[in-house]
Order: C-alpha cells, then sequence, then structure tokens
C-alpha cells in the first residue's frame, strides 16, 4: 500500500508541475504588465520592478495553485485509468479509497500551504505594494522637471527654467491662497531642502509680489524658503491580527476573508468529486479531462465569487459541506461501488 501510494504520489508531482510552472509563468507575465504600467504614473528601477514583482508573488501562487492542482489531479487518474494501473490495483485487493488516501493527503497540504500564504503573505504583500507606491508617489511630486508647466511643490505652482541635480535656476513660483489674494514670486536660484517629514524649496536672490484686491505687496529678499505644508498621506502598516479584525466591521474585508478560506480549501474538497469521473474503466467509460477540470473549476470560483458578493460564515460552510458531501456522493455512486 506504501508503495502504490509513493507511486501515484509522484505522478502527481510530475504532473503538477508541468500544469503549474507553465501557468505560474504566463500569470507572472501579466502581472509585470501591469506593474510595469505604474511607469506612467511613477519612475521606478529595474531592481524596483523587482521586488514589486516579488511582493505580487503571494497573489499568482494562490490564484494559479488550486487550479493546477485540479487539473494535475485529473490528468494523473485518467492516465492511471487509461493505461490500467489503476484495474491492475484493483485486481490486488487495493480499494479505491485507499487508492486515494494519498492524495487526499497532499490535498489537505495544499490547503494548508494557500491558507497560510492568503491569511499571512498576502496581507503582507499587498501593504507592502501599497506602501512602496505611496512612497514613490511622495517622491514623484518633488521631482520638479525643468520646462514643465503645472508642477506643484505643496500649495504652490513652480515653472523651473534650467536644472542640474538638485540645484535650480530661473524659477517661478504662483500661489492663490483665497478667492482675493494671490502670490508671485521669481528668483534666480533654489534648492530642495528635506529634513525628516520636512521638505522646502530654498530660493536665493529672488522677488515677490503679494497683491488682492485693494492692494498690491512687493519685496525683495536675499533667501527665502517655501514649505510644503500639504498633508502627507502616510500608509499605515498593520499587523496580521489588526489587519483581519477589521473583518467584524468592514463587509469588503469580511466577504475577502470567506473568498479566501473557501479558495484555499479547494484542493482538500475537490479530490473525490474529480476521483468520480476520472477513476474510470477505460473498456467502458471514456475520459472528458478537460470537461472535468473545466466543470470542477467553474464550480468553486462561483461559489468563492458568490462567497465575495454576499458571503456570511454560515453560506461557507453550507458551501463547504455542499461540496465535500456532493463530492463523496459521486465518488461513491461512480466508483467505490465497483471498485
Amino acid at each position: 500500500m506504501v508503495n502504490a501510494r509513493a507511486y501515484i504520489s509522484s505522478n502527481f508531482s510530475k504532473a503538477f508541475l508541468t500544469i503549474f510552472l507553465p501557468f505560474f509563468l504566463i500569470i507572472s507575465l501579466v502581472y509585470l504588465v501591469k506593474i510595469s504600467s505604474l511607469t506612467a504614473q511613477i519612475h521606478i528601477t529595474f531592481g524596483e520592478l523587482v521586488l514589486l514583482y516579488f511582493y505580487s508573488v503571494p497573489d499568482i501562487i494562490f490564484y494559479t495553485l488550486p487550479i493546477s492542482f485540479v487539473a494535475a489531479l485529473a490528468n494523473v487518474l485518467v492516465k492511471l485509468s487509461t493505461d490500467n494501473e489503476l484495474i491492475a490495483l484493483y485486481a490486488l485487493g487495493l480499494a479505491s479509497k485507499k487508492i486515494l488516501g494519498g492524495l487526499r493527503i497532499l490535498g489537505f497540504l495544499f490547503s494548508i500551504l494557500l491558507l497560510t500564504i492568503s491569511f499571512l503573505g498576502m496581507p503582507l504583500s499587498k501593504q507592502f505594494y501599497s506602501a512602496f507606491k505611496e512612497d514613490k508617489k511622495a517622491e514623484a511630486k518633488l521631482n520638479i522637471v525643468a520646462g514643465k508647466l503645472g508642477q506643484k511643490f505643496g500649495e504652490y505652482y513652480v515653472y523651473v527654467k534650467n536644472k542640474k541635480e538638485n540645484d535650480f535656476h530661473d524659477i517661478v513660483i504662483y500661489n492663490r491662497t483665497d478667492k482675493n489674494d494671490e502670490q508671485f514670486f521669481a528668483a534666480k536660484k533654489g534648492n530642495l531642502h528635506k529634513q525628516k517629514n520636512t521638505t522646502s524649496f530654498l530660493l536665493t536672490d529672488g522677488y515677490g509680489y503679494t497683491y488682492g484686491k485693494d492692494k498690491m505687496q512687493q519685496a525683495k529678499y536675499q533667501t527665502f524658503e517655501v514649505y510644503d505644508k500639504v498633508k502627507k498621506n502616510n500608509f499605515h502598516f498593520q499587523g496580521i491580527l489588526d489587519f483581519w479584525r477589521e473583518a467584524k466591521k468592514d463587509k469588503g474585508k469580511l466577504h475577502k476573508l470567506l473568498f479566501y478560506i473557501f479558495v484555499s480549501l479547494i484542493p482538500l474538497i475537490s479530490v473525490y468529486l474529480v476521483a468520480a469521473f476520472t477513476m474510470i474503466n477505460p473498456r467502458y467509460q471514456s475520459q472528458n479531462t478537460f470537461v472535468v477540470i473545466f466543470g470542477t473549476v467553474l464550480l468553486f470560483y462561483a461559489l468563492a465569487s458568490s462567497l465575495q458578493k454576499w458571503g456570511t460564515f454560515p453560506l461557507l460552510f453550507a458551501a463547504i459541506a455542499f461540496t465535500s458531501l456532493l463530492g463523496r456522493w459521486l465518488f461513491h455512486k461512480r466508483v467505490v461501488r465497483y471498485f
């Protein structure tokens, strides 16, 4: 029995890797295109692009692994059936339930892995991803480009004629403080200063005008410092427990939690359902591998999508119980009663 279980598990591992790796690479390309689109908003280096990709790896694994498991399971059982290897095991006195034992253990381990990724890896990676984007957007706001109109520094509009690294030349700053009052400053030179959470623009050798409805004031200055007083949207990083504790009040996060749980359990609760249609006698039954894979994946993800939109914990338990009992009933009716 141990050798038969090891043999089936070995065949499953080969089939799984054959399906999972190409699928993983295809989805990775989709995520890389998505990450590359960020360059339209922020400037990122190749190293930062790779870092963002690694932040996306938990998502990629989570969405590719359940489908790969179902496909590998269906393929390996159909192959063993059509090669008459399952018939040989039945002839040796091994019941179909015992033959399926090793695959049930694999399904359990895959579900544990998915639960770990969804409850630990994905919340952390998503927060790292969001924090990185916020930091890069904040840097982009301070990245003043020479010769470009409409750039903002805090509440001020800035135009720079020439720029060399962090040194600016021929600078114009405009600010409208309210409906009737406006400010206009010009300087020959300027520098950006960053200190802790404060950023300022130091202007040198210039003049300024402040004018309103009834008066206008003119000033000439040697140095003039403009501060960025716009409130920064600093990303608030949450611990795992705090992140999921919000599901008590946030329905969106609750539905996401239910979706993650159900999808994570697909490898465990799909074993009997897939086996019911793929452990066949090739002399009397035809194999429909693609139909089984498509139907099983469609059923599970339709239920998962419903939980993501309208789910509650009672509905989650009902969905798990329904799919588990359906799989066991079909397996007993189509396989166990004969083998």
